[in-house]
């Protein structure tokens, strides 16, 4: 939360820079105000929610320069309005003040809670009577309002207060503490100070750090689009996350169907028979009877699909390589290996495969393919491998 308040400070210092680099202007909608138009298609919302609480005490009558603080604070809620892009944000409008008379409705909800329009926020600002009323005690009550505005809401909640921060004690500041107990970090409280009583100021500052996050300006300070649009995009518009990079499909190499990655045997020609690890295997029950090195009749067309692959690759050499699974002695199953392959390399041989491009090795047990602790790994284990070698 520091981080927004560093960043709202350096968007409003660099924001008349921001006009003239990518935005466009609209038609002129007051005389002393044309608001900044940002792509809402380059942006997301920041928050889910937004809170405006409106300060509309009697101290609201007073002027500030040559204007009225209740005119000056709606002028820059209408401005701040028609800068907003409308991205799905669940908006409320909330004042304080009003009649002493009147304590129940020191505060009143007058828009919302709904999905912000600029249209219906405008409508709901226009319709504001003009002020009266106590300042202190209807602050706090419009935060605590507010937080009950917001209860059922999801996500980040950014509240802005406009107010001249006067007639103020410590209401507000407990009503501004509770609010952030209630919400933890989803809640930055903001507030924008219409006049410059020194008080006042002091109060609102001490609201903001209540809240933990946001940040304490003045009407003066927003002056003008560029800031206004400083001011937006630092509390309510944020940089949508860039799309990741696809990722690049995994090679392979050999052609045999299975990844670069995952291939245990890399360099297999094509059209070979290739278990799960990409190995130019076959199954010695498919080769073989039970404790046997004499091929099977049915196991030759398997055979002769590997012969033709290696006489349509001449330049291949291969070693056959036997394997068991770890069911009988060691020494026993080391010879068993070897004599099937060289049953295999004999077969090879004898259909025409150059005996100089092929060579045996016979690892018994020591090289499992799959776990030796079940049926179905143990049949994976008794095979025979064809591995080219340079």
């Amino acid at each position: 939360m520091a981080k927004r308040y560093l960043k709202v400070l350096f968007i409003l210092m660099i924001s008349t820079l921001l006009i003239s680099c990518g935005g466009k202007k609209v038609v002129k909608t007051a005389p002393s105000f044309e608001p900044y138009k940002f792509n809402a298609n380059q942006y997301v919302p920041k928050v889910d929610n937004f809170v405006v609480i409106l300060d509309t005490s009697s101290s609201m009558a007073e002027k500030y320069g040559k204007q009225a603080k209740a005119k000056i604070s709606k002028d820059f809620l209408s401005a701040m309005n028609q800068t907003l892009p409308e991205l799905k944000y669940n908006a409320a409008l909330r004042t304080f003040g009003h009649s002493a008379s009147l304590p129940d409705k020191s505060t009143l909800l007058v828009y919302g809670p709904t999905q912000y329009s600029t249209s219906g926020f405008g409508g709901a600002l226009n319709s504001v009577k003009g002020p009266s009323g106590d300042s202190s005690l209807a602050l706090a009550k419009a935060i605590n309002a507010a937080g009950a505005d917001m209860k059922s809401s999801q996500g980040p909640i950014a509240v802005i207060i406009v107010s001249d921060g006067k007639q103020m004690d410590q209401k507000p500041l407990k009503a501004a503490e509770a609010m952030k107990s209630q919400f933890g970090d989803r809640v930055c409280i903001d507030t924008v100070q219409v006049g410059d009583n020194p008080a006042g100021k002091m109060t609102l500052e001490q609201i903001v750090n209540a809240g933990g996050c946001g940040i304490s300006t003045t009407v003066d300070r927003l002056a003008g689009s560029a800031n206004m649009a400083g001011f937006v995009e630092g509390i309510f518009l944020a940089k949508p996350a860039p799309k990741p990079m696809p990722m690049a499909k995994p090679m392979d190499s050999d052609g045999d169907g299975v990844t670069d990655d995952k291939d245990q045997c890399p360099n297999t020609p094509k059209g070979a028979t290739v278990d799960a690890r990409g190995c130019w295997t076959y199954a010695a029950v498919v080769l073989y009877d039970f404790d046997s090195a004499e091929i099977k009749s049915e196991a030759h067309p398997m055979l002769d699909e590997a012969v033709g692959i290696l006489k349509k690759n001449p330049a291949i050499k291969v070693e056959i390589d036997g394997h068991t699974d770890n069911v009988g002695p060691a020494a026993y199953n080391m010879e068993l290996s070897e004599r099937r392959a060289n049953s295999i390399m004999k077969y090879f041989v004898d259909h025409g495969v150059n005996a100089e491009r092929l060579t045996i090795k016979g690892f018994g047990l020591t090289k499992p393919a799959a776990s030796n602790d079940t049926k179905e790994g143990r049949a994976k284990n008794r095979r025979v491998e064809l591995t080219p070698v340079k």
